[in-house]
């Protein structure tokens, strides 16, 4: 009787790719984890319990075929397992890098319910994937025949790289505008080295480039070129623009030198580290960390991003600033710890009342909270204590309260494209369809901020609706 290659939860551990040392990997923007051997994989894609209701795929947004690809991959055949990877994702290797597993597949893992420690399913989708690169099995976008249809996607982040990557392979002529010099959106500028290298960015970029995707940067819709115009020039529009303008932050103080947007912070910290570009602001120190007191307010995954980079520029000391404790941050468990570990405090329940200084930032004045009842959320709100304010000396404050839409009905001169009262893009559920005929908008734009990986759910889910518009426009014109 053969062996059984998975089911093995009951007698090997979970087990993460090593993690490069806090006091090395905090001087650097190097990924923190390494990769998986060959044999590592295969052991710990074999603690896979094969449960007949997987719900590790049914908690993915893409609904990947997770079981399969760990079967697979404990068997060593790992080019099928890659070709399983990526029939649904369009990017597994960067998902597996920055997707917060713990929230997701893993953290719905059976064997983990079961007290067995939950697949290192992550790891794993990157391994099999960076696998493929190197053995050349990753090929281009080039479809088999070419169709007359053209699109135009505004945005080059990941789902508009996604839908592009779709339409490309059945042929479609595809042309993606972007605000940047390079593709990517936030995963090039965004998201820092240490989570997510930018030479994996940019090899998807030349991939679809090499399939025959046309990429204008530096194109700002509504400036250099309009809305109107891309709508004439391609038979359908997809809007992928994210979500970029940052929520500010008021109070006594807050137009002091010093204080910045962590969108400014990241895309500037992301030029340099990664690219060897020049920003005049980060040469002047307007949004570098060094031998700085750094406050970054905010709990979520950008706040996480900016606390850690702030540790590689060479702070003197980094703080965060949360008005709730840590059962209720929205970032991930995984990078707190991250952040805790290369020298990043935690300031639980407290939130920011003003600041102090002249011209420059000297310091922010804290105000200390406690939780009452539950919100609409489902989460505790936080209230204020009285006469508990104190001062926190700051050099830097970086404001990393999230993200809002732009106003793009102004911005574009288009004020016929719906928007919901949030400022997102109107549209249908899955197709992307909004109202105004052939013109689709996915992602962000549509959702408010969310996950890499919801952008590419919605890039590759409103491809398949565009194909689907543009075959029975082709069925009438033939009647």
């Amino acid at each position: 009787m053969a062996k059984q290659p998975m089911l093995k939860f009951v007698k090997i551990e979970r087990d993460m790719p090593e993690k490069r040392e806090a006091s090395v990997r905090s001087h650097d923007f190097d990924e923190i984890y390494a990769e998986f051997a060959k044999a590592k994989a295969e052991e710990q894609a074999s603690r896979c319990s094969q449960c007949g209701v997987p719900y590790c795929q049914s908690h993915c947004p893409l609904h990947n075929n997770i079981p399969d690809w760990l079967n697979l991959t404990a068997t060593g055949r790992l080019e099928e397992a890659y070709e399983i990877s990526q029939a649904t994702n369009t990017f597994p290797e960067i998902c597996g890098r920055i997707c917060p597993q713990d929230r997701l597949c893993e953290g719905n893992c059976v064997i983990e319910q079961s007290g067995h420690g939950t697949v290192t399913i992550g790891s794993v989708e990157k391994y099999i994937t960076d696998t493929a690169w190197e053995q050349g099995w990753v090929k281009p976008a080039a479809p088999v025949s070419e169709r007359a249809e053209s699109v135009g996607i505004i945005g080059a982040g990941p789902g508009g790289l996604a839908a592009a990557d779709m339409l490309r392979r059945a042929g479609v002529q595809v042309i993606v505008y972007d605000r940047y010099d390079r593709g990517g959106g936030l995963l090039t500028y965004g998201i820092p080295g240490f989570k997510l290298e930018k030479d994996v960015v940019m090899r998807r970029i030349k991939q679809l480039e090499d399939g025959g995707v046309r990429f204008v940067f530096n194109c700002n819709v509504g400036e250099d070129l309009s809305f109107d115009e891309i709508r004439d020039q391609h038979d359908a529009v997809i809007i992928a623009t994210g979500v970029y303008k940052s929520r500010d932050l008021r109070g006594p103080g807050s137009e002091a030198k010093g204080i910045v947007k962590a969108i400014d912070y990241l895309t500037a910290s992301n030029r340099t580290a990664n690219f060897g570009d020049t920003v005049p602001e980060f040469e002047s120190g307007e949004l570098n960390a060094k031998g700085k007191k750094v406050v970054v307010i905010g709990g979520g995954d950008t706040a996480m991003d900016c606390l850690r980079t702030a540790i590689r520029q060479g702070a003197e000391s980094v703080k965060c600033l949360y008005r709730r404790d840590r059962a209720n941050m929205p970032g991930s468990q995984r990078e707190t710890a991250n952040a805790e570990e290369e020298g990043v405090q935690f300031e639980w329940l407290t939130a920011p009342k003003g600041f102090k200084g002249g011209e420059a930032v000297e310091a922010v004045i804290v105000q200390k909270m406690r939780l009452g009842l539950p919100d609409a959320t489902g989460r505790q709100s936080p209230e204020l204590i009285e006469g508990a304010d104190y001062e926190e000396p700051a050099d830097l404050v970086i404001k990393a309260l999230g993200f809002e839409p732009e106003e793009l009905q102004t911005l574009w001169g288009a004020p016929e494209l719906e928007v919901t009262r949030w400022g997102t893009v109107k549209a249908e559920f899955t197709s992307g369809r909004t109202g105004l005929p052939g013109v689709y908008a996915v992602g962000d734009i549509v959702r408010g901020a969310s996950l890499v990986v919801w952008a590419i759910r919605d890039g590759r889910d409103c491809a398949e609706h565009v194909l689907k518009d543009f075959d029975k426009l082709a069925a009438l014109a033939a009647e």
